[in-house]
């Protein structure tokens, strides 16, 4: 029975490098908002005998997510793993200039749209499934503001959820990448020398070794 993986961020950098390195024994369910590259991450996969489900949605529509996670539960029953690689990532900007629109953006998509899928994906993971987190810890660092303290509070949700499933499952994993050639990091280092940076496909293969 081929297993199932939702990759919710699957448009572009990790995620859809993970939703190419799963392929090949999952059948992946690819959740974003760009249609055109969940459309070219489809070809990919295709390509090479895999199969995909497209999700072109937002997160941060709850009535989205539970749709989305009732199709999954009336088709398939289960969901094996879930990778959250979804971010809202704000501007840079001086804590005293934070933008009120970036920020209550970031809170919507980081931490509630987050919180919302805990509680729709939990039930299809079961006791058995695998959910995985990626933290980018920049809480406190200069400029980062909005960023920076909505992923923290993302990942301080996730390692909750950790904790209380340590015995009975779904077992929650938080990872942290190495720094990849990703838009997200583009907006925040603008100009930087790129070829110092790990391989995303490179990088996928290397965290789902560490399940």
């Amino acid at each position: 029975m081929t297993k199932l993986a939702l990759i919710t961020g699957a448009s572009r950098g990790l995620g859809a490098a993970l939703a190419e390195a799963l392929a090949p024994t999952h059948h992946i369910i690819a959740l974003g908002r760009t249609t055109g590259a969940l459309e070219e991450l489809d070809d990919r996969i295709k390509a090479k005998g895999g199969a995909t489900t497209l999700a072109p949605m937002d997160i941060c529509t709850p009535e989205a997510m539970a749709t989305l996670c009732r199709g999954i539960h009336d088709r398939w029953g289960q969901l094996d793993l879930w990778a959250h690689t979804a971010i809202h990532a704000a501007p840079l900007t001086p804590a005293e200039h934070v933008d009120a629109k970036d920020l209550s953006k970031s809170v919507a998509c980081n931490i509630t749209a987050t919180a919302t899928l805990i509680t729709y994906i939990a039930p299809l993971l079961g006791e058995t499934g695998t959910a995985l987190f990626f933290d980018d810890p920049h809480a406190g660092e200069k400029f980062f503001c909005s960023y920076g303290a909505t992923k923290a509070a993302q990942i301080a949700l996730a390692r909750s959820w950790q904790a209380e499933t340590r015995k009975t499952g779904p077992s929650v994993h938080i990872l942290t990448p190495n720094p990849m050639p990703t838009a997200t990091r583009a907006r925040f280092f603008p100009g930087e020398d790129r070829a110092p940076l790990a391989d995303i496909h490179s990088e996928a293969a290397a965290v789902l070794a560490q399940l």
